[in-house]
């Protein structure tokens, strides 16, 4: 038990704790999208379950060192560049976050009409689909969480310690910041254009193109920091304008009717049909 007294390992274990609560607010953002597509019930469940797995995924790669420092191994050549296991997970994981993204947002502002009808179209998320979205991308974002830990850090009950810190911090926010998300629809869409440049980010690092990360979140905290000043501007004025509603994506609970109430698309135009 000597090594707690060691005032380095608390400094490491308080380092490290913090970059993976930093790491994990992408992870956050998009369980939080994904689960706002369930019906409200199961939105918190999804929540949990998702960085459950993220957790647990994060445990087993620490515990395959071996493995994860193989990954780094080159597989084959394209273009001149060396393409090792983590590069093709980052490659393919980043060009799955910019299409899940692009299509999340043309499915908030465009309406589900294009790719189904009615309630077909609204009613496609389930449970069981959402969790595999979120245990692909919590593959990507648990590799490159761990590799960084590894670099920091040459304890491995640090790197665990830490690990399941950040992610029991995640679920005591994580629904705050859905809703927080999702009672905004601008910074919903905020939210959505940093999946893109994160999925940008992973497909530049996965092709040996170093971005430094402070760069990224730099450009997302200045985001943060001035729609914060936006939304606070606006709930001062006396008047506010009602926000614009992004289209649900959910089934709607019945009415008192017995009718169930599905997502209705909107039209500028007022001329009769």
């Amino acid at each position: 038990m000597e090594f707690l007294a060691d005032p380095q390992i608390w400094i490491a274990l308080l380092t490290l704790t913090v970059l993976e609560v930093v790491l994990g607010i992408d992870n956050i953002i998009f369980i939080s999208i994904l689960a706002a597509k369930l019906p409200l019930g199961q939105q918190q469940r999804a929540r949990i379950v998702g960085l459950g797995l993220a957790a647990g995924m994060r445990v087993v790669l620490l515990l395959s060192l071996s493995w994860v420092i193989g990954l780094t191994a080159p597989l084959f050549t394209i273009i001149g560049n060396e393409i090792s296991g983590r590069d093709l997970i980052l490659l393919l994981g980043g060009l799955f976050l910019i299409g899940k993204a692009t299509f999340e947002i043309h499915e908030k502002l465009e309406g589900a009409e294009g790719h189904g009808s009615g309630a077909a179209a609204a009613g496609t998320a389930t449970f069981g689909a959402i969790i595999v979205q979120i245990v692909l991308l919590d593959i990507v974002f648990s590799l490159d969480s761990v590799i960084t830990a590894v670099g920091m850090v040459d304890e491995v009950w640090v790197m665990i310690t830490a690990v399941l810190i950040a992610i029991a911090v995640m679920m005591l926010s994580a629904k705050a910041i859905s809703d927080f998300v999702n009672r905004h629809p601008t910074v919903k869409m905020l939210a959505l254009s940093f999946l893109l440049l994160i999925g940008m980010a992973l497909v530049a690092e996965g092709w040996e193109l170093h971005i430094p990360k402070g760069y990224i979140y730099f450009a997302m905290g200045f985001s943060v920091f001035v729609e914060l000043l936006n939304l606070r501007m606006r709930g001062r004025r006396p008047e506010r304008p009602s926000p614009v509603e992004l289209r649900p994506t959910y089934v709607k609970a019945p009415e008192a009717s017995g009718a169930v109430g599905h997502p209705v698309r909107r039209s500028s135009s007022t001329t009769p049909e």
